[in-house]
């Protein structure tokens, strides 16, 4: 598969595993509503978010969606078009590759993105998740006038680059069938199935039943189908359906047969297509009017409308579902999920955390009607939690943060080990078992010795405390009073911190 290369690109792919992972530090005046919550926001730099999120939350998130700088000669302040390039690409890849593993095994990712990196971002992101992976590049209509003053062409449409962890475990939800599509289907006969919509009966494909003359009931004869092309059904087939009255022969009965489509057998949803148009889900001024109904003035020049971010969300999760966004701007799909009764962590790096998306979602959780809220019918509801990075986990020598509570090195060793996220902080040494080996870790008084090195280090009466397991037993601790023998004898593998604790 062909990989694209740039200035950098060597160390733009060893970013995100040097990236320190840091601690997640919650700020409860900043927090909000429903105190049970799992929705998140993070102010902080998003490469160092991500990894922080890791140990809790890879595999998770059904959704993620995120719409990063475009790289349109105003995203650094001195622009050199090759420089700029460079620095663009190394600022996405290491960020992708994050994103990817936190991804569920049937989750999807949604990047928004125009001209000027899309056919770069397509390249690395095949060699990221896998170009049998990729989805679908969506064309979304953002303006809804020509501007005439274009020097070439009226800019009017963004992409939306698709890619799935997984393509085979993918699933995309229909979305709801449009007015326009529905006053399609009329009941010029009073079918006591309801509205329908005639269809073709021939086709280009052979069929050895389908080339007999039809009699309509006005006496008409056809012949037989048009040149190059077969009826569907064959005649037996046909008598059947129209004696069911699924066959629609026109108003005075010397019409070409067509069967009947009804509304109610094709269902309410119709299979999402590649272009989205305006005026089912949105254009930049609605979301610039939604952003001065919320704020006084524009947070950011491109804000993405709510209906957009609701057609994501709604064809590939359910309520409850994880969203993921690293680049939340003013919160727009945070807000989204919310209403729409998803779980979300949103990432934010500058003070626009605090002055644009804490505010906003406040709004939503008492209630506020702009956006999607009355298509959805949102009441208010619900709370979020707010979070700074913290302290890092590793020192600059690599050793252990002399400050990190047991449940965060737990956290990093079960995900180190496993290379799953850990579902509920243990409240014994027993980190948990997998694949028939069981994960402890002697650490900060966890036995509930207070002493500096009690309970922390391997010892007979510290092994018969720790919960039993007959298999493969791997130990985290500070030291062992055991021999290789007596290792071996109890089938333990002794990890001895700090040395033994590698950063992720």
């Amino acid at each position: 598969m062909p990989i694209l290369d740039w200035l950098n690109k060597d160390k733009a792919v060893r970013t995100a595993q040097r990236v320190p992972y840091r601690l997640l530090k919650q700020v409860p005046e900043l927090c909000y509503g429903d105190a049970a919550t799992e929705n998140m926001l993070i102010q902080g730099d998003n490469l160092e978010a991500l990894k922080a999120l890791i140990p809790l939350y890879a595999g998770k998130f059904k959704c993620i969606y995120i719409d990063p700088p475009y790289n349109t000669k105003s995203a650094f302040e001195h622009y050199d078009d090759n420089l700029e390039h460079s620095k663009w690409l190394s600022m996405m890849y290491p960020r992708l590759e994050l994103l990817r593993e936190l991804l569920a095994e049937d989750g999807s990712i949604f990047v928004s993105i125009d001209d000027n990196e899309a056919h770069y971002l397509k390249i690395i992101m095949d060699e990221l998740f896998g170009r049998k992976n990729f989805v679908s590049s969506i064309i979304w209509q953002k303006v809804y006038s020509i501007k005439n003053s274009a020097k070439h062409f009226s800019d009017m449409h963004d992409y939306l680059y698709v890619y799935a962890k997984n393509i085979d475990a993918l699933e995309i939800a229909r979305v709801p069938r449009s007015e326009a599509s529905r006053k399609n289907y009329k009941n010029w006969d009073n079918d006591p199935r309801g509205p329908w919509r005639s269809g073709p009966i021939a086709a280009r494909n052979y069929y050895s039943l389908g080339t007999y003359p039809i009699k309509c009931p006005s006496g008409r004869i056809i012949e037989g189908p048009p040149p190059g092309s077969y009826w569907r059904f064959s005649e037996e087939k046909l008598r059947q359906l129209d004696a069911d009255g699924r066959i629609w022969w026109g108003k005075k009965g010397g019409n070409v047969p067509a069967p009947k489509l009804y509304l109610r057998e094709v269902g309410d949803g119709v299979r999402a297509a590649t272009l989205w148009k305006y005026e089912e889900v949105g254009h930049n001024q609605d979301s610039k009017r939604e952003s001065l109904a919320l704020f006084k003035k524009m947070p950011f020049g491109t804000p993405k409308p709510e209906k957009l971010i609701q057609r994501i969300i709604s064809i590939v999760t359910k309520k409850g579902d994880l969203v993921l966004d690293s680049f939340i701007g003013s919160g727009t799909t945070a807000a989204v999920a919310h209403k729409m009764g998803r779980r979300y962590i949103g990432i934010e790096m500058g003070e626009h955390a605090v002055t644009h998306c804490h505010p906003r979602l406040m709004k939503v959780i008492d209630g506020e009607q702009g956006g999607i809220s009355k298509s959805v019918e949102w009441e208010g509801g619900g709370g979020f939690k707010f979070y700074r990075l913290g302290e890092t986990v590793f020192d600059e020598f690599g050793l252990i943060n002399p400050y990190i509570k047991f449940a965060a090195l737990a956290s990093h060793l079960w995900y180190m080990e496993t290379r799953l996220p850990m579902q509920v902080t243990p409240d014994s040494p027993l980190l948990g078992i997998h694949n028939g080996t069981a994960y402890y870790l002697l650490y900060n008084g966890i036995l509930g010795d207070k002493r500096p090195q009690g309970g922390n280090v391997l010892t007979g009466p510290v092994l018969d405390s720790l919960p039993a397991h007959e298999g493969l037993k791997v130990i985290y601790g500070e030291a062992t009073r055991f021999g290789e023998q007596r290792l071996d004898n109890e089938k333990i593998v002794f990890k001895q911190i700090p040395y033994d604790v590698k950063a992720i």
